[in-house]
């Protein structure tokens, strides 16, 4: 009895045992404790957790997250693998443990998606600016990466039609929010948004530079039966076909192609509307200036034939003057039921101006005129 008293003196209990076994190991051994319980709290499927690179053997990059086993990587998950080195510390996303094995599945790409996700989350909002990278041509659209994956709609891209979206890929897009999914982790953006309002800013201020009367350059960016539109750098100008020439044209085609520069002249501003008339043939003296010096009432002259109608046929005179042979004007003696009997298009006439009404820029010639008038013989 009085042994076993004796042996239990010098025996260290357990608490007195822990107590010096953290006095001889001091730190290590708390940072060990907390290391320990850290890493097994963290090894959570799904989890992003911190690592280091250890080796890189070919295409892989060895990391060391702290578990029994290590994980390995594929260089293409990295942006820069060229700039890979050992030592260098790696967030990576815990996809998976063979608890068979002990083997672990790693991504960097997606721990860092999800990182981008969150700083997207923390720091952006609808409406707000943002820019990245375009990924890949997609269905519907395409893909940017601005620290996430985010989706640019194909309408969204450009406010005019895009042929092959894919001419986009590897650009830098500046582009607006339109739409933050958080339970989907999906992001909407457009391009169109932001050239949009660029383009009304614009609009705003050359609506207060231009003026009437100005001549300006502007592009052709679209070419209508009735007319063609015009980018003045900004806003767009209507160009109509009876403002294109002086002379006669069947489509303004004939005169311009889509991309063409042009000088054109501003006719008209409706501020209020905001349409801009343009003209292309005001920017030379119109012919009609001096058409009473040229053309005197009585004068035989010549001409082309360039219209027939049922009531009569058009001769043009010189660029921009036409006038109308109309059908009882032909003949003195024939009764004409349709003009294509006497003339047709493209034929070279004699005719007599009659009247000219300079105001509506309108001449009555005759055809008749230029024989003797039988009446005359008569008595």
């Amino acid at each position: 009895m009085a042994v076993h008293k004796k042996v239990k003196e010098f025996v260290p209990g357990k608490d007195k045992i822990e107590a010096e076994l953290a006095d001889a190991l001091g730190e290590f051994l708390v940072g060990f404790d907390a290391l320990y319980v850290d890493s097994v709290k963290n090894f959570q499927v799904d989890s992003i957790i911190p690592g280091k690179i250890v080796n890189i053997v070919n295409d892989e990059v060895v990391v060391d997250v702290g578990y029994k086993s290590e994980g390995v990587l594929s260089v293409h998950e990295f942006d820069r693998p060229e700039e890979i080195e050992i030592g260098d510390q790696v967030d990576v996303l815990l996809e998976g443990i063979d608890d068979q094995t002990g083997m672990i599945m790693l991504s960097k790409r997606k721990a860092d998606r999800i990182r981008g996700w969150e700083h997207i989350l923390s720091t952006k909002k609808e409406g707000d600016i943002i820019k990245g990278r375009v990924i890949r041509k997609i269905k519907g659209g395409l893909l940017l990466d601005v620290g996430a994956p985010v989706f640019m709609p194909a309408s969204q891209i450009s406010i005019r039609r895009t042929g092959d979206i894919s001419e986009y890929i590897g650009k830098e897009l500046e582009c607006r929010i339109l739409k933050i999914d958080e339970a989907r982790m999906n992001i909407v953006v457009s391009r169109r948004k932001l050239i949009e309002e660029e383009r009304e800013k614009k609009k705003k201020r050359l609506l207060e530079e231009l003026q009437e009367g100005q001549t300006v350059n502007g592009v052709v960016k679209n070419i209508v039966d009735f007319g063609a539109f015009v980018d003045l750098g900004g806003i767009d100008g209507l160009l109509h076909i009876t403002d294109m020439s002086w002379g006669r044209i069947n489509h303004p085609s004939e005169m311009l192609s889509i991309d063409d520069e042009i000088e054109v002249k501003i006719l008209s501003i409706d501020y209020q509307n905001e349409r801009i008339a343009l003209g292309l043939k005001q920017k030379s003296r119109s012919p009609w200036v001096d058409v009473e010096d040229k053309y005197p009432v009585g004068s035989r002259v010549k001409g082309r034939v360039v219209n027939v109608m049922s009531y009569g046929a058009f001769v043009k005179l010189e660029t921009g003057i036409e006038g109308l042979v109309h059908i009882s004007e032909m003949s003195w003696t024939k009764r004409i039921n349709h003009p294509s009997e006497v003339v047709q298009i493209g034929d070279i006439v004699d005719v007599v101006v009659l009247d000219i009404n300079k105001e509506k820029q309108e001449i009555s010639l005759g055809m008749k005129q230029t024989e003797q008038d039988p009446w005359t013989l008569v008595e």
